[in-house]
């Protein structure tokens, strides 16, 4: 992703958090990761999220999506001899479409079809004040509602490097060009 590109992210996500009235330190703000997964359409295939704290036990982030942007289909698998991550997502802005393994449970869902590879349609609708918990190993993909979402996620130790996704040309490392 071109620096320009990311800068303008970082800007969009810092605007989203003051909407959710998150209030994040200078150092937070400095440390913005926009997730591209190696396709360059961050917009639409992407996320930004700031990470509180992530020890050996727990995690917490703040996540932002913009319109209609997707976390693509992943699961987090068992690392380093523990288990994969759980985690909570909390809406605190916004609306979010999760969709977790399981039973379809609608005939047309409620997010716009991602640019990248899905198979889960359990549909999940948060809105500010609602959360819902994703167990380890369990295959799910998230988007923000026609406005974006503000996130807030709790979970187990976060190892999103080993991260499992459905679309196996996606890369979850982060790279910037000047």
């Amino acid at each position: 992703m071109k620096r320009d590109v990311y800068n303008e992210q970082v800007r969009k996500a810092l605007a989203y958090f003051e909407k959710a009235h998150i209030v994040l330190t200078d150092e937070e703000k400095a440390a913005v990761e926009v997730v591209d997964f190696g396709k360059n359409i961050v917009d639409e295939l992407g996320l930004q999220i700031v990470v509180y704290v992530n020890t050996e036990k727990v995690c917490a982030k703040e996540m932002v999506l913009l319109p209609h942007q997707t976390c693509a289909e992943h699961m987090h698998v068992p690392t380093n001899g523990m288990p994969g991550k759980e985690e909570t997502f909390r809406c605190r802005w916004g609306k979010v479409y999760l969709y977790v393994a399981g039973e379809a449970n609608t005939d047309l869902i409620q997010a716009v079809y991602p640019k990248t590879d899905v198979t889960v349609f359990h549909e999940v609708i948060l809105n500010p004040g609602e959360q819902y918990t994703i167990h380890p190993e369990t295959l799910h993909w998230f988007q923000g509602g026609p406005e974006g979402a503000v996130i807030s996620e709790f979970s187990t130790r976060s190892t999103d490097e080993t991260d499992v996704f459905t679309d196996k040309t996606l890369i979850r490392e982060v790279i910037i060009e000047d």
